[in-house]
């Protein structure tokens, strides 16, 4: 185990800024942990997808699957019946970055479906192979966070690993971990939809600094202690914008 956990969070799509955060990755000192959502609503999700798919098969990082992941995984299994939702969601940024601009509409969901499929094979069976949580040490990594109110958090459902928001963030922690998470952004957390600093409450950490909405993105960096450093950058091209 490495001495030092760098933590990321709800990237999509903005790769500059996730770049920004791995200049600051060093492989031969930190595990790298990506917490999921690296897709949609930004402009460069295919980026941000393939450099999430190269740090793991490269360094070894661990990167979960978020809520955004399994939108996408959903959309290809059954198009015609998520495409609506998808596209409302950030999907048509994701669809036209892995094909070409105005590619939803110039093809039936089915059609982008089946190009997709042809042309990222890899990339779909590595985004169906991505854990739902990571233990270190005393620390416990999830996209969106876990059922406290079961006796054992390990039997949280897939889908509540993915996607709980209020009965996680207001339930009290019995786990014996600290819980890091993403999935909502901190503005809401804080109550005032600005703040986009680290939110920290009964042994949780959400990190997700709501950069594609115009907040943040945080690289959160662990010891066994604590919170070591959080390195935040802005999103200064400003908020996205729904285009369908």
């Amino acid at each position: 185990m490495q001495n030092y956990l760098y933590a990321i969070s709800d990237i999509h799509g903005m790769a500059d800024l996730f770049k920004s955060l791995l200049a600051e990755y060093d492989p031969k000192i930190h595990q790298l942990l990506l917490i999921g959502d690296l897709n949609d609503r930004g402009p460069k999700s295919k980026e941000c997808l393939m450099l999430g798919k190269k740090l793991v098969e490269e360094h070894q990082a661990i990167y979960l699957r978020g809520n955004h992941e399994e939108y996408f995984l959903q959309f290809l299994n059954a198009p015609e019946d998520w495409f609506a939702a998808y596209v409302r969601n950030g999907g048509k940024e994701t669809i036209e970055s892995l094909l070409h601009s105005g590619a939803t509409e110039e093809y039936s969901p089915t059609e982008i479906a089946l190009m997709i499929r042809s042309r990222y094979g890899d990339l779909i069976e590595f985004l169906m192979e991505r854990p739902l949580y990571y233990e270190w040490g005393k620390y416990l990594f999830v996209h969106a966070g876990v059922d406290l109110s079961k006796k054992d958090w390990r039997k949280t459902t897939d889908h509540d690993f993915i996607w709980i928001r209020e009965p996680f963030h207001k339930g009290k922690n019995r786990t014996g971990k600290t819980i890091v998470f993403g999935h909502t952004i901190t503005p809401m957390l804080h109550g005032d939809m600005q703040t986009t600093d680290l939110w920290q409450q009964d042994d949780k950490i959400g990190i997700d600094g709501g950069a594609v909405f115009g907040g943040s993105v945080h690289g959160v960096i662990f010891d066994d202690k604590g919170v070591l450093q959080d390195i935040e950058y802005q999103n200064l091209a400003g908020p996205w914008q729904p285009d369908f």
